[in-house]
């Protein structure tokens, strides 16, 4: 029987953490800088109810930001997991849930998003592995705890964020205009 792959390992880990990463700095960054840039990323938060617009925009941007660039580095892996978890759980809710699983369905469905927390919910409970600032500083945490800190440090901040400031039109019911 082969030996265990350590390097395979962190190989892997590099290449999950550094793509989730890139994707939540280029998230981070399109709000701020992309199209509408934060006035329209503003615009669009206050559509979805989360008020004040402004301030919620420029909140996701730069925790995307952030912890992307954490992710990049391998610093704090099961916090920076809980930051991408928090992001997308209100894009879940807020955006993507209504309109399906499918992303390709009309309004975009969530398995991306979906997708994504599960990999930052893999990442906090593996770690960064050894090519990391994690592991240059020695932080090291057990995987329950990491994966618990991940998921629930995410869900948990989301959860309060929109129960303090998701405010959503009420539906419209026919005969409204």
């Amino acid at each position: 029987m082969d030996t265990f792959d350590v390097d395979g390992l962190n190989w892997g880990l590099l290449v999950l953490r550094c793509g989730l990463g890139l994707i939540m700095v280029a998230h981070g960054w399109n709000h701020i800088f992309g199209g509408g840039k934060i006035t329209g990323t503003a615009g669009w938060f206050d559509s979805l109810g989360m008020r004040p617009g402004i301030l919620h925009a420029w909140l996701a941007s730069l925790t995307e930001l952030g912890v992307g660039a954490m992710l990049l580095a391998g610093l704090l892996t099961p916090l920076a997991a809980a930051g991408v978890i928090g992001v997308l759980f209100v894009a879940l809710i807020t955006n993507h849930l209504k309109n399906g699983f499918f992303i390709f369905r009309p309004g975009e469905g969530y398995e991306y998003v979906l997708f994504l927390m599960v990999a930052a919910a893999a990442l906090g409970a593996t770690g960064a592995g050894e090519w990391s600032l994690d592991e240059a500083i020695d932080v090291h945490i057990d995987a329950w705890a990491g994966f618990l800190v991940a998921l629930l440090g995410g869900v948990g901040a989301a959860t309060l964020l929109m129960l303090v400031f998701w405010r959503p039109d009420p539906p419209m019911v026919a005969g409204d205009q």
